[in-house]
């Protein structure tokens, strides 16, 4: 019998942007490599509070002027309580250093790497939940909540981050990361800020999934109308659309639903975009949340203008 985690609601720790904002303290392992070295510097760049990293056998060397340490529990030690790991580590090595920071008690990790195997991502998942912590990813470019922090390695670089991502009242959840970052530029074009910017992962089993990231939204003072781009496969926009029917999301949801084209067993773009007969098809998903009262558009273009207009009947759009 294959074990589903069960998921984990509210927010963790004191008020922030859902996940992240500038007090968090960052951990980074894996932060002696290529992809660890450079995503460091974006983020400390954006304003992200990186506090320490960790590579095994490399303790007492700085990367960015942060610390390196041999373990996350010499770091915790070393540099004081830790709020999230950021993991960019070969696939087969992440459920390690996922197990090892969430048993040294920080509460969120953000699995960068693809290709991690869904019997560790499952193990990883139970873990988090017995120990009350969540994790995003893996196959993620990040988050962001703008102006604040930056996790991962979404917008490239930190000029870039500021240009196209704004403080405001849009929570935007994406089964992309092109899209993620597409999407959150079109709506600061228009003038409509984000709260938070979470790209969830394409992989068929994630951490915290659109359902989980919508639900949060709701909790966030911030966030007064969300914005998804799903896909075809698994059953996460439908999820969203249960919990707007069972009246745990009351706040406006714009959504466009990728893979319109893509055929039974033929996987489109992301190894979670699969549809297998009926389930999980573009059809099925614009259906179920169009009943529920989503405002589903044709266009990626389309998203500012109706965004735009919700929020100015709800009274301004960065208000």
């Amino acid at each position: 019998m294959v074990w589903i985690p069960r998921r984990i609601s509210g927010r963790i720790g004191k008020a922030m942007s859902i996940l992240v904002d500038a007090a968090s303290r960052v951990l980074v392992q894996g932060i002696t490599g290529r992809e660890g070295m450079v995503r460091t510097q974006l983020m400390k760049d954006y304003g992200t509070t990186v506090v320490a990293g960790v590579t095994p056998g490399k303790g007492g060397q700085n990367v960015c002027d942060v610390p390196v340490y041999d373990s996350v529990e010499e770091a915790w030690q070393a540099s004081g309580p830790l709020d999230i790991s950021v993991v960019f580590v070969p696939a087969m090595l992440v459920k390690n250093a996922a197990l090892e920071a969430i048993a040294a008690g920080i509460k969120l990790v953000v699995i960068v790497p693809d290709r991690v195997p869904i019997l560790d991502v499952l193990e990883i998942a139970r873990f988090a939940d017995i120990k009350g912590a969540r994790f995003v990813g893996p196959n993620t470019l990040g988050l962001v909540s703008p102006g604040k922090a930056v996790l991962g390695m979404i917008g490239g670089r930190a000029e870039s981050a500021r240009e196209w991502f704004r403080p405001g009242p849009v929570g935007v959840t994406s089964r992309s990361g092109g899209m993620t970052s597409a999407i959150s530029y079109y709506l600061t074009e228009a003038g409509i800020g984000q709260s938070t910017i979470v790209h969830v992962g394409g992989d068929a089993v994630v951490g915290m999934s659109h359902p989980e990231v919508v639900a949060s939204f709701q909790e966030d003072e911030q966030t007064r109308l969300i914005v998804m781009f799903g896909e075809i496969g698994t059953t996460q926009e439908e999820r969203v659309a249960d919990l707007i029917e069972n009246g745990n999301v009351t706040k406006p949801v714009v959504a466009y639903i990728g893979g319109k084209a893509a055929k039974s067993g033929t996987r489109f773009s992301h190894a979670g975009a699969i549809v297998e007969g009926t389930r999980g098809s573009h059809a099925s998903k614009v259906e179920r949340l169009q009943a529920v009262g989503v405002q589903v558009v044709d266009s990626i273009a389309d998203i500012p203008q109706v965004a735009a207009q919700l929020l100015d009947s709800m009274g301004g759009k960065n208000e």
